[in-house]
């Protein structure tokens, strides 16, 4: 039962920030997604409503590593092709998720390896 509710609280969240947070072709959003098991990491134009990049931590593109050492990876890699599409500054989004732990991590590594937000 509290994970239903826990879940409910980031979903509303996620939908307050999104009213806010847009992203443009000039600044595309940053958008991360955690679960347990994997770190997802999304260059969304919404104007177009395309998914520019995509890094996650399993799949073609894995990591391999689930924790804060993962996210530091998966925020390089994120801003590595980012910067290869000609992509420099971005609007993050949190999902709705703390900016604590894994998300801090990713962000924090992206902003290093180049990207403006």
């Amino acid at each position: 039962m509290k994970t239903v509710v826990r879940k409910e609280g980031r979903e509303r969240r996620h939908e307050r920030i999104r009213k806010a947070v847009s992203g443009t072709a000039e600044r595309p959003r940053l958008c991360v997604m955690v679960s347990n098991k994997h770190i997802y990491a999304q260059i969304v134009d919404d104007e177009k409503q395309k998914t520019l990049v995509s890094v996650s931590s399993s799949g073609e593109s894995a990591v391999g590593r689930k924790n804060t050492d993962g996210a530091k990876l998966i925020g390089q890699r994120i801003a590595a092709l980012g910067k290869e599409l000609g992509v420099g500054a971005v609007l993050f989004d949190r999902g709705g998720y703390k900016y604590h732990g894994r998300i801090k991590a990713l962000a924090d590594a992206a902003r290093e390896a180049g990207l403006k937000f």
